[in-house]
Formats: C-alpha cells, sequence, structure tokens
C-alpha cells in the first residue's frame, strides 16, 4: 500500500465535490430556458407576418386550401398553405404570383 501524506483524506471529499460540481453545471446547460433545439409550435399571424410570400388564394376551410396548394404544385409553383388569424390562405413567392394566379383562375377546382 503507497504511504499516504496528512493532506490524503482531502482528496476523496475534493474529487467528489469537482463531480457534484461537473453535474450540476450539465443539469444547468440542459435545463436552460430560451436556447432548445426542439422547434417551437407555430403560431397564427396575421397574413402580412409570412415574410415573404404574398396571398394568392383565399379558401373558405383547410381542405379547399389544400386541393389549391396541390394544384400549384402541380403546376411546378412553390406553394405553402398557412392558418391565418383571418382564416387559410394559400401563399406563394412574389415572383410567381402572377403565374400563380392564373393557374388557379383556369383550375377547375377553383370554379367549383
Amino acid at each position: 500500500m503507497p504511504s499516504w501524506n496528512a493532506f490524503s483524506f482531502a482528496f476523496g471529499p475534493l474529487f467528489a465535490a469537482a463531480l457534484i460540481g461537473l453535474l450540476i453545471l450539465i443539469l444547468r446547460w440542459s435545463h436552460r430556458r430560451g436556447a432548445s433545439v426542439v422547434a417551437a409550435p407555430p403560431r397564427q399571424g396575421t397574413v402580412d407576418e409570412y415574410g415573404l410570400l404574398v396571398p394568392v388564394a383565399s379558401p373558405t376551410n383547410f381542405i379547399e386550401g389544400e386541393v389549391l396548394r396541390q394544384t400549384l404544385e402541380a403546376s411546378g409553383i412553390r406553394a405553402n398553405l398557412a392558418t391565418t388569424l383571418e382564416g387559410p390562405r394559400v401563399l406563394v413567392w412574389p415572383a410567381d404570383l402572377a403565374k400563380a394566379t392564373k393557374v388557379l383562375r383556369n383550375s377547375p377546382e377553383s370554379r367549383g
């Protein structure tokens, strides 16, 4: 057995305290607020809160909006269906607005 000096009894508690301190730091880091890697639940906003996207259609319900969105997608236009405070809206990029309006005007779903 190695020789023990007068300070050998302090190594065990110091090691335990350092380990507890490390665990405290890890737990504080993992439980802090505001820096979650999990996406926040989406919230509804007004039509002008969707960045560059502009509304192209105002369907009466979500199902009709999804049909219109899929019609645009089939025509090669990127579209998004958002539930805004004013109801569902089909949104497109400004560069695609004229083409999307033309596609929706000529589609049988929009005449229905």
